[in-house]
């Protein structure tokens, strides 16, 4: 495997190399355990179902996972999570990205997203930006967006503007975000409704589905009465997606209702 890690003097990333991680041995490390797990056929069937171009090891997320936290039980600091993310994200293979490293990255941030501070948000956009499947982007909207917008409040700001953003992944990461806060048990309705109501008319498949398991997810949660008042106002205006997502937990007669109504239109 060939690394293509381009560290800047002076750098965030330059710096945490003087940590406490050895990030080449890790990343070396990580590529080692991951191709003793490789299996050709399932490398073969994912990049067909994810219509990849990138290096896919084949290797199932359960092992996937275990492997890459390993290299943080030690706990390390901020800077050393940072750079080990930055040189998995960017080593490649014959010039194409490896799916497995890449995926190792996120859940290396969210094994450690409690060390992250509102200035690695930016970091968490430009890994979004540099993605172009659902695969990478939802662990890191999810579990690292949200969750430092859950721990820091003020952050919710950048998502008012990512909702509004042309790269549809983006405005796609805005709202799976507030799911943190959903699970949390502390959900922000009043961004749920707006980001909603801002996505909506939306085209793009990706983006009806995000908004539908955001609703999914609050009747699970307990809330679905609001759910049932929000799609109900909607039913003109809401996709088939959303709808078919949104009612998926709400109680047979009211999904029974809304679904009618959106037929009906």
């Amino acid at each position: 495997m060939k690394g293509n890690l381009i560290i800047k003097p002076g750098s965030r990333v330059a710096r945490a190399y003087r940590g406490t991680v050895d990030v080449a041995h890790e990343v070396a490390r990580i590529e080692k355990e991951l191709r003793a797990q490789a299996d050709p056929v399932r490398s073969e069937n994912e990049k067909r179902y994810l219509k990849s171009d990138f290096v896919h090891v084949g290797v199932p997320m359960g092992p996937l996972r275990k492997i890459a936290v390993s290299a943080v039980r030690g706990k390390p600091d901020r800077e050393d999570v940072l750079a080990l993310a930055e040189a998995l994200w960017t080593t490649t293979e014959s010039g194409r990205p490896v799916h497995e490293l890449r995926m190792s990255a996120i859940e290396i941030l969210i094994r450690r997203v409690a060390v992250l501070d509102a200035d690695d948000l930016g970091f968490a956009e430009r890994l979004i930006r540099d993605s172009a499947s659902w695969v990478y982007v939802d662990g890191l909207a999810e579990k690292v967006v949200g969750g430092l917008v859950v721990r820091i409040p003020e952050l919710a700001a950048v998502l008012d503007r990512w909702v509004g953003d042309p790269y549809f992944w983006i405005r796609r990461t805005a709202m799976l975000a507030l799911l943190a806060g959903v699970r949390a048990g502390d959900p922000d309705l009043d961004r749920v409704s707006a980001y909603g109501d801002e996505l909506i008319g939306e085209r793009e498949f990706f983006i009806r589905k995000a908004l539908g398991w955001v609703l999914r997810e609050l009747s699970k949660k307990g809330h679905a009465d609001w759910v049932r008042d929000w799609v109900a106002a909607r039913t003109g205006t809401i996709s088939g997606v959303s709808i078919r997502e949104a009612v998926r937990h709400l109680p047979p007669a009211d999904a029974d209702r809304l679904l009618t109504a959106y037929k009906a239109r």
